[in-house]
């Protein structure tokens, strides 16, 4: 499985983690990501540490992460070399 919340990294900025809890993202980022206000965020947990995503994003990658040959395809294509077997 690639790595992506190591990987694809696009820049590095510092937030501080305010009263609370809080954090604070730069307006740019929050714009550049279509951040706005009540936008839910998710927090990932991974061996590297924290990765944070809209749901759209994880979205996006987790189907990314699931694309690839596919297995009816695959399935499909063994049964119709097993028929020409059997009909050789």
């Amino acid at each position: 499985m690639r790595e992506w919340y190591t990987s694809d990294v696009s820049g590095i900025r510092t937030i501080v983690v305010g009263d609370r809890g809080r954090l604070v993202l730069p307006a740019d980022i929050r714009e550049r990501v279509g951040i706005g206000e009540g936008t839910e965020l998710i927090v990932l947990e991974t061996p590297d540490g924290l990765a944070l995503l809209t749901r759209e994003q994880l979205k996006r990658r987790v189907r990314s992460e699931l694309a690839g040959p596919s297995l009816v395809a695959d399935l499909i294509e063994e049964r119709r070399t097993a028929a020409k077997a059997e009909g050789a």
